[in-house]
């Protein structure tokens, strides 16, 4: 068993290097400053407490944003207001994927075109995401999570994070494309 000084030490060194991150998802997850500050805090008090039950040698990070993630489900999206319901019909499958494609070798294309735009506007798109869609993009391209990794912090199956994630990009797209044209980012297509 570990000395409280020792427990202290090693769960400083590996897991409160991951506050900002943690802060930043929280905060795409709530969409209110207070409400991500506490939402984080009862994860770090919930890990803290079952830290001797942490598996040396194993993903840190990933173990915080599970416990985040069950926090949020649990306490803060029974609060939420009634979901949000997309017509998946209105949102054109290859609608921007295409462009992104487009935009040279990146391996990753979302990712080169968030680097590239990610100021209010995106972060706007991001956060008016319905929230099952909203995590697993946040969990993805602005976190960097495998679709492994994505379904064991949200409790998902791998399939059901795919498509999550696929549904969203197809939002993210169809609310981004004009913000993307109108800054030079990618260029419109002749009609």
């Amino acid at each position: 068993m570990d000395s409280g000084n020792n427990k202290k030490g090693k769960f400083e060194a590996q897991a409160l290097i991951h506050l900002d991150a943690l802060h930043r998802t929280a905060l795409r997850m709530t969409r209110n400053e207070n409400e991500a500050e506490d939402l984080v805090q009862e994860t770090f008090l919930k890990a803290y407490r079952f830290w001797d039950k942490f598996e040396e040698g194993s993903n840190c990070r990933a173990w915080l944003f599970k416990i985040m993630t069950n926090i949020f489900i649990n306490n803060y999206r029974a609060k939420s207001r009634t979901p949000q319901v997309v017509d998946l019909q209105d949102v054109d499958d290859d609608f921007l994927f295409g462009q992104l494609s487009a935009l040279g070798p990146a391996e990753n294309p979302e990712q080169h075109f968030f680097a590239k735009v990610f100021d209010d506007d995106v972060k706007r798109a991001v956060e008016e995401l319905p929230e099952d869609f909203r995590l697993v993009v946040v969990l993805s391209f602005l976190e960097g999570f495998s679709y492994q990794e994505i379904a064991e912090i949200a409790g998902l199956q791998i399939g059901t994070v795919k498509s999550r994630l696929h549904r969203g990009r197809k939002l993210l797209q169809k609310a981004l494309w004009d913000y993307a044209v109108k800054n030079g980012f990618i260029k419109e297509a002749a009609k």
